[in-house]
């Protein structure tokens, strides 16, 4: 369910786990995050990135398998994860049960310049 709160965008997955994924904007390489949602916080379990560059290091125990590297990020449960919309990068693609869509068909009628919120629903488990 896509919340719109101004000043910025507000996007509330009402799904228990979402994958996020976009393009470097710099390197040009595919980075993945899949999320789990616990109560009202956003647990990051596993990134994917397929190559290596300019802020893309994989950490000392990432494993490279098919091509991608595979880790699990250290970070305690987000209250919301921010993202910034630009024309001057790639989109992002959200996924979950449902299947995989650019935000911006989720987000319709998104300005040029936007900030995006992903935050769990009220209620979540």
């Amino acid at each position: 369910m896509a919340c719109v709160s101004p000043p910025g965008w507000s996007l509330r997955p009402c799904h228990s786990r979402i994958h996020l994924a976009w393009t470097h904007s710099i390197e040009k390489i595919r980075w993945e995050e899949d999320y789990r949602i616990e109560g009202s916080r956003l647990v990051l379990t596993e990134a994917r990135i397929k190559g290596t560059g300019a802020g893309m290091e994989p950490p000392a125990d990432a494993r490279f398998e098919n091509g991608v590297w595979h880790y699990h990020p250290k970070l305690p449960p987000l209250e919301r994860l921010a993202l910034t919309h630009s024309p001057y990068t790639a989109g992002y693609d959200i996924c979950s049960a449902g299947g995989c869509k650019p935000l911006t068909a989720v987000l319709t009628g998104l300005p040029e310049f936007a900030l995006i919120e992903i935050s769990a629903c009220p209620g979540s488990r």
